[in-house]
């Protein structure tokens, strides 16, 4: 990984770190099912608008994997997490979702009938152990449903790396932007029956407006514009090692924006994540020489 990959993925971190604070905010307005429709749905109709006035076509002849990368990187975790939201904090989602590498690891490894290197073994080893001194004892342990929460949340990891395997498998061939495009109005299809079958629990406020405008253009359109990219730049199992970093930002953001605590098991278990992540994607920077004459 160079420089300006690794610049990138930092900066997918960073934005899907605050995805986690848009949910909190939104959700008790919403709900999960309004909440991650008007999500994809707004980033679907973004994308829509990037795509004209970059001329850039949709692609449609591969629709059966948009439909898969809808609900597998889309539709279904995004609504696990909106479940989640209801009683876990930013700070506890963004760390569990630092999951998804080890079961995009563990998915690669079944389907390719090949172990892990020693290296990438260790660096997947030491981010969950980084994980762990994140949470610690965590006190929203013991508030009600918070035990659903963290299920639904691994269950999101888990739909993560099943799509991250299939990027490489099977949609690979795909550029990009069509595959952030695509997908998005593939996951949008498939929520619409959710949406009509439900209603929002009370009338939404200006915050809980904004809140759903950083989700749908920031956290998910452009967000899955520079995701794609990187995986078609250094492959799908070093881009899924992002969520190593995500705990990092999530963070971050509920103790500015929610006052949530950062104790000193925050900052020790950021530290061992971003070696983890070191490890696994192989980073190393480069930084270009001043010609010599």
């Amino acid at each position: 990984m160079n420089f300006a990959s690794a610049s990138r993925l930092i900066l997918l971190a960073a934005i899907w770190g605050a995805s986690f604070l848009f949910m909190r905010i939104a959700v008790p307005s919403l709900g999960p099912v309004w909440l991650i429709g008007a999500r994809v749905g707004g980033a679907a109709l973004f994308l829509l608008l990037v795509a004209q006035i970059l001329r850039h076509a949709v692609g449609w002849q591969n629709w059966r994997e948009y439909v898969v990368l809808g609900v597998l990187n889309t539709g279904l975790p995004f609504l696990a997490y909106g479940f989640a939201a209801r009683t876990l904090n930013a700070s506890m989602m963004s760390i569990l979702n630092a999951t998804a590498p080890i079961w995009g690891a563990l998915i690669m490894a079944v389907l390719m009938r090949k172990r892990p290197s020693a290296k990438v073994s260790l660096g997947l080893a030491i981010g969950m152990v980084g994980v762990g001194v994140l949470v610690g004892f965590d006190r929203i342990l013991a508030q009600p449903g918070a035990e659903l929460g963290i299920a639904a949340c691994l269950f999101a990891t888990l739909c993560y790396g099943l799509a991250s395997a299939y990027t490489k498998l099977k949609a690979s061939h795909i550029p990009p932007f069509q595959a952030a495009h695509g997908s998005m109005w593939g996951a949008t299809i498939l929520l619409l029956p959710l949406v009509f079958s439900s209603a929002p629990n009370s009338t939404p406020t200006t915050t809980t407006y904004l809140a759903i405008a950083g989700l749908a253009i920031l956290c998910t359109g452009v967000a899955y514009l520079v995701y794609f990219r990187l995986v078609a730049e250094i492959g799908a199992a070093s881009t899924l090692t992002v969520t190593f970093l995500i705990p990092v930002f999530g963070v971050l953001w509920g103790a500015l924006f929610l006052g949530e605590h950062i104790g000193a098991n925050t900052i020790v278990g950021a530290a061992i994540i971003l070696l983890g992540t070191a490890l696994v994607t192989g980073f190393k920077p480069r930084f270009a020489r001043a010609a010599q004459s």
